[in-house]
């Protein structure tokens, strides 16, 4: 286990390796940190009062005012007058939570209107008096119940019957058949929340994905789940990541396999909601499902014809948000700025311009077709990660860094159309298409003055890419054996280009080769430049069928993927060439609600899923594996019953060996075939009408790799990852959450159970206040208790000096302590 020590850190100049000296140091002690830090702005110490703001009176004043929201709508009573609550939750005969059923009140003072949300819950707030009660949509079979003036309307629990399992009727092809596998995020957080990077959007998804930012913020998030590393995105069968289906995970890139650096593109303001899907059981996702998908879906329009938002906040950050809806049309256009320095030495000099738009038409009664189109760009330079026990001896501060040039810049675009049409018998059909463009540069410095004693290890990653896609599905309800089905017909299709190549540097230039030298060394200066191009097309079957007036639902699909790599090398013209792959993939579920008095459903799933191997080294092993497979087992139960969800599972995951091409030095690992099994749980608890809790446990028994002796462990993830959150809801102007995140210390070593790293236990918390009609106040606190944690932690070699022996050490990039952010809202002109 790691302990933290008390002191903090330091970094070499290129002018005199041998000699150099490390920032962020104490001045005197160890020789290596002796030295006044430079006056260089990059490496000087501004002062660490400069870099943490007092936060003793603001996390004083977060405390005081979320506790006091939360005392007040505990002890909140009912209202009194002339007026009732009408609420509750809609089931369907599995005790499904059932969204978008239109439910009616109706009073003799007229009627109202709501629909359920995506937990199956609804609110009206009517006359005192009877009430009859509508519920009704389509595939719904129509509901009629009257309540007389003295009975209990609150907290109801109506089921419904399906005619059909539900259908998505959004524009984007998502998973055709709900199902507890999946779980979805409203807008809500994303709306009312504080964002600055994407790795806060990812704390907010949970589902058991543990997600550590690199570099600050600036670099791609590390992904870990189900007790795998997935590196950027790619690896032990990936998370694959599409916004309105488009995919973020960058194969063949030049860091690394599956890489989501595309996310920094995502404003949250414009977030509809996020589908989760907790393993590759969904016939509509191909490539890096194996660990699950996360879809994130954008609006069509908003809700205000100009939407308006500024913040700012510790370590100089600075957001602004702005966006124009026009009434008479479904469109919108969204500019989004971040800045901020971080808690950093060497200053983050994070930068993010974001511009979002789409323009969505109604072409009939049943179709309609959307374009949408996103650029962004972002650039940082960073402290990269850093060796722990410099910090630990004092030598180097926790926020220090030791090559200031770390860092990056992206610029990219995407535009897509989407169109959507539906025939008289319901049947749905959608197609859509997008292409991408993007720039890529990345400058890093991983293990110091191994590799090159004189100049340093720095080395810089490019990538130019142009990627095309296109999807399209097929949905209808139809008939077998007498049972009520829906059949899902689809195909993908996606297409990249991409110049992509490794570069020793200094100073940001890839000059380092060049540079004259006091001994000739071949290792010193590792360098790769090729022209890839990929291509992957996939096709998919699925039918759900409901049995025993819908009690039963069985689900069976397959897909099939072809891809084919191609790599033209421009240094090593032997290691150019083609090679083609294709991987069929299963799916089946069982779903089984065995009692109506009873709020208990039994499910299994299984799914097989694929991730593909980086072309450069496809071609450099032809014999290797090309794609890996995942098989994911998994049963478990769901209950729902009033103001109570829970879910609980047993998983087992089976990866295939996989071939890994490492961007930072252009080698190649062979990883073997591995497993893990475990549990997890979850639970919703509506405490009160504005109240709700949620939590969640993910649980590693054990992740191994198969046919070792000694067995070798799976390393470099977390066994336990757990959530919980207390978010209050539309409460006298008032609404915010109080979340907590915790992640278990973990084996750095396949062997040595010795080596470990640190474990997080972290608690954010934002709170809402509606000042006046279209103006809200926003504050937010991250890391409320200012824990020192890290959140990127890994084992390898290095030298920090020229005259250093090299040395096996804990590299991390520190997490960021307590940060106040407030921020005004302004909503114009409601709809």
């Amino acid at each position: 286990m790691i302990r933290e020590g008390s002191r903090e850190f330091c970094r070499p100049r290129k002018v005199d390796p041998s000699t150099a000296t490390i920032h962020g140091g104490r001045r005197g002690g160890d020789g290596a940190c002796a030295r006044k830090p430079s006056a260089n702005p990059r490496g000087a110490l501004k002062g660490r009062a400069k870099r943490h703001l007092p936060l003793r009176v603001s996390s004083f004043f977060a405390a005081l005012l979320f506790g006091s929201l939360l005392f007040g709508s505990l002890v909140a009573v009912a209202q009194e007058g002339r007026w009732r609550i009408v609420s509750g939750t809609i089931l369907s005969q599995r005790n499904e939570l059932v969204a978008g059923v239109v439910v009616s009140a109706r009073t003799s003072f007229g009627e109202q209107s709501t629909v359920s949300d995506p937990e199956g819950r609804f609110w009206l707030k009517v006359p005192n008096g009877p009430v009859t009660l509508v519920l009704e949509g389509k595939g719904i079979k129509r509901v009629v119940r009257e309540i007389s003036a003295d009975e209990k309307a609150d907290d109801l629990q109506i089921r419904v019957e399906l005619f059909a399992p539900p259908i998505q009727e959004s524009v984007v092809i998502v998973a055709s058949v709900a199902d507890p596998s999946i779980e979805r995020r409203n807008d809500a957080i994303y709306r009312e929340g504080l964002f600055l990077r994407d790795d806060q959007l990812f704390h907010t998804l949970d589902a058991g994905v543990s997600a550590g930012q690199h570099e600050g913020g600036g670099k791609s998030l590390e992904i870990r789940r189900f007790g795998f590393n997935l590196d950027h995105g790619g690896l032990f069968g990936g998370l694959k990541v599409l916004v309105d289906d488009v995919q973020q995970n960058q194969a063949t890139q030049g860091h690394g396999q599956g890489y989501l650096g595309a996310l920094k593109s995502v404003t949250p303001e414009l977030i509809a909601d996020v589908d989760i899907l907790n393993g590759p059981f969904a016939a509509e996702y191909g490539d890096f499902s194996g660990l699950g998908v996360v879809h994130v879906r954008t609006k069509e329009s908003l809700p205000d014809v100009l939407t308006a938002r500024v913040q700012a906040g510790s370590f100089d950050s600075f957001r602004s948000f702005l966006a124009y809806s026009p009434k008479f049309a479904r469109a919108f256009v969204a500019y989004e700025a971040s800045r901020t320095n971080g808690p950093f030495l060497n200053p983050l000099r994070y930068h993010r311009d974001n511009v979002t738009g789409n323009y969505a038409r109604e072409l009939s009664e049943r179709s309609s077709v959307s374009v949408k189109l996103n650029a962004g760009r972002n650039s940082f330079f960073s402290s990269g990660q850093i060796p722990l026990d410099l910090v630990f001896a004092g030598q180097l501060d926790r926020f220090g860094f030791i090559d200031p040039d770390n860092g990056g810049k992206v610029k990219a675009g995407t535009i897509s159309a989407y169109y959507r049409r539906e025939n008289a018998r319901g049947d749905l059909f959608k197609v859509d298409g997008y292409v991408t463009r993007s720039l890529f540069d990345l400058w890093s410095n991983f293990t110091f003055f191994l590799r090159d004693p004189e100049y340093g290890d720095e080395i810089q990653q490019h990538d130019s890419r142009l990627q095309q896609g296109a999807n399209l599905q097929y949905v209808r309800v139809d008939k077998m054996f007498g049972a009520t089905g829906l059949l899902t017909l689809g195909g993908n299709f996606a297409a990249f280009q991409t110049n992509v190549g490794l570069y020793p540097s200094v100073d940001r230039n890839p000059v380092r080769a060049l540079l004259p030298r006091s001994a000739p060394s071949e290792e010193c200066c590792p360098s790769t430049s090729a022209r890839a191009r990929v291509m992957n097309a996939g096709g998919y079957v699925q039918q759900a069928l409901d049995l025993f007036d819908g009690r039963l639902r069985l689900v069976v699909g397959a897909r099939y993927d072809l891809f084919r790599f191609a790599v033209d090398d421009r240094i090593r013209p032997e290691l150019s060439g083609s090679e083609s792959a294709g991987r069929f993939q299963p799916k089946t579920a069982v779903t089984y609600a065995p009692f109506d008095d009873l709020p208990l459903t039994i499910h299994f799933n299984y799914g097989r899923g694929i991730s593909s191997q980086d072309a450069r080294g496809v071609v450099q092993y032809p014999n290797g594996p090309k794609v890996a497979t995942t098989d994911f087992y998994q049963i478990g139960t769901s209950h729902n019953y009033k103001r109570f969800s829970a879910t609980a599972d047993l998983f087992l995951i089976d990866n295939s060996n996989q071939q890994v091409y490492v961007p930072d030095d252009g080698s190649t690992e062979f990883v073997g075939p591995s497993r893990a099994y475990g549990y997890e749980a979850k639970l919703s608890w509506r405490v009160l009408s504005h109240l709700a809790f949620n939590g969640g446990l993910t649980q590693v028994m054990n992740a191994f790799f198969r046919g070792t002796n000694p067995r070798e462990y799976v390393d470099r993830a977390p066994h336990t990852v757990a959530n919980a959150g207390l978010t209050l809801s539309a409460w006298r102007g008032f609404s915010g959450s109080l979340r907590y995140r915790h992640a278990s210390n973990y084996r750095l070593d396949p062997l040595d159970a010795s080596i470990r790293a640190a474990g997080l236990d972290i608690v954010d918390v934002y709170v809402n206040k509606r000042l006046r009609s279209g103006v809200d106040l926003n504050f937010a606190v991250d890391n409320l208790f200012n824990k020192r944690y890290y959140e990127t932690q890994n084992l390898f070699v290095s030298r920090v000096r020229s005259a250093d022996e090299p040395r096996a050490r804990i590299h991390a990039t520190p997490g960021y302590p307590r940060g106040v952010m407030v921020g005004l809202t302004f909503r114009l002109w409601e709809k």
